[in-house]
């Protein structure tokens, strides 16, 4: 599996949150995907989806690309929500 991901957003999310892309490539090497799901808005973000890892006790959320077999990761947030879905925490 190739993933892939633009180095100036991955820049920007490390100095904002404290968190990269890296660390989801690490989390999904060390199996802690938590989920994939379909993006909720279909209309506005067509073909994209959702993966949810957990990185340091806690959910993030990742909407990614499949585009011909390569993964592109788009961005990077923390989820209360999903941290108590999946974690069952905080």
């Amino acid at each position: 599996m190739v993933i892939d991901w633009d180095e100036g957003k991955n820049l920007q999310l490390r100095l904002e949150r404290g968190v990269g892309f890296e660390d989801v490539v690490v989390a999904i090497n060390e199996g802690r995907i938590l989920d994939i799901l379909e993006h909720p808005n279909k209309e506005r973000y067509e073909g994209q989806k959702l993966l949810i890892v957990e990185i340091g006790g806690y959910a993030y959320v990742v909407p990614f690309e499949n585009r011909k077999g390569v993964i592109r990761l788009i961005t990077i947030f923390p989820s209360r929500k999903m941290t108590k879905k999946y974690l069952g925490g905080k």
